[in-house]
């Protein structure tokens, strides 16, 4: 089966410039040409910073702050990747991690991360793979029935957007009811194709907080639109950390939703509670076509969404709302709407 990555190795042995293949074709075709997957990173938390000029560059979470790697990579003459895409899709950790220990105590490129603004975690994903109804309680609630198999879906690059984030609602005649969805998202870093349950982690590359912010209506009440009332711009914010795999236990950690300033959240569960874990879901995707590098996965929502409250007590988020998504060891996602 073709992937990705021959589409690349192809087009540029046929000479198609990068403009055509977008800014990370380069980079990709690179890859493309080694047989070994690219080194995935160990021991890190890794953000994206947004720069002066709109670029979204690479940064890593340290005990003093936040280090800009690219300005670091610079100035010690480090090739360093731009991005964490790039890290996952062509390599470079042990540039990243060069750059680590030589700058990490250096104050030109360590920044307070209360003066960075947040970039996306990621731009072009190749696949966003989404499950649904992944928790007993949320399936049961939504009145559906168990299923036996994962649930896919899917939402496109134009729903990426940072932590800290504002969602842009769209206006009231194509959408009213807004509902919150905090997930575990998956990332990876090798290529998956019919991959055991007892080897899926071992391609996982890290995990970070997302959110399947979902329009119902669309999503519901059109003709089953689950396409439609996923995918409005925006509708995926995911950060703030990448955390890599070896620093997670991805089936026990604590899952929370929080709206405006209450104190109680409005979701709370654990990932042990998956109907499908990771290793299930990874497995069974990878039958189906492969995961590459990059790939992410949105892995499903507990209950205590909206849509599963009883019809009056069903108050649907509006503009001037807050969401935090909270997952243990992932950190705190936080995005407004308006």
């Amino acid at each position: 089966m073709a992937t990705r990555r021959d589409f690349i190795k192809t087009a540029v042995a046929a000479g198609i410039g990068g403009a055509a293949l977008g800014e990370l074709a380069p980079a990709k075709a690179a890859a493309a040409a080694t047989a070994a997957a690219p080194q995935m990173p160990r021991g890190l938390t890794l953000l994206a910073m947004q720069q002066e000029d709109g670029s979204e560059t690479l940064g890593v979470k340290l005990d003093n702050g936040v280090l800009d790697v690219s300005a670091a990579g610079k100035a010690l003459n480090i090739d360093v990747p731009q991005s964490l895409e790039s890290l996952l899709m062509v390599g470079g950790v042990p540039a990243l991690e060069r750059v680590v220990a030589a700058a990490k105590d250096k104050p030109d490129f360590v920044k307070d991360e209360a003066s960075i603004k947040f970039g996306r975690l990621f731009t072009a994903p190749g696949k966003i793979v989404c499950v649904g109804l992944n928790y007993k309680e949320h399936a049961e609630e939504a009145g559906e029935k168990l299923p036996k198999e994962p649930i896919l879906f899917n939402k496109y690059n134009n729903t990426l957007a940072p932590h800290r984030t504002t969602i842009k609602l769209p206006p009231a005649e194509v959408s009213t009811k807004f509902d919150y969805e905090t997930e575990l998202v998956i990332v990876m870093g090798k290529t998956a194709r019919n991959v055991s349950e007892a080897d899926a982690l071992s391609y996982v590359a890290g995990y970070a907080v997302g959110h399947d912010f979902s329009a119902r209506d669309l999503q519901l009440e059109k003709g089953g639109q689950w396409m439609v009332g996923k995918t409005l711009d925006g509708f995926a914010p995911i950060g703030p950390y990448f955390v890599s795999a070896d620093l997670v236990d991805p089936n026990n950690l604590t899952i929370e939703t929080y709206v405006n300033d209450e104190k109680e959240p409005r979701q709370k569960s654990n990932t042990a509670k998956f109907i499908f874990n990771p290793q299930k879901v990874i497995s069974y995707t990878s039958k189906l076509f492969a995961l590459e590098p990059g790939d992410i996965i949105f892995t499903g929502t507990p209950s205590g969404v909206i849509i599963g409250m009883p019809k009056d007590k069903q108050v649907w988020l509006k503009k001037g709302d807050r969401i935090t998504s909270r997952i243990e060891k992932l950190g705190t996602l936080i995005f407004d709407l308006a």
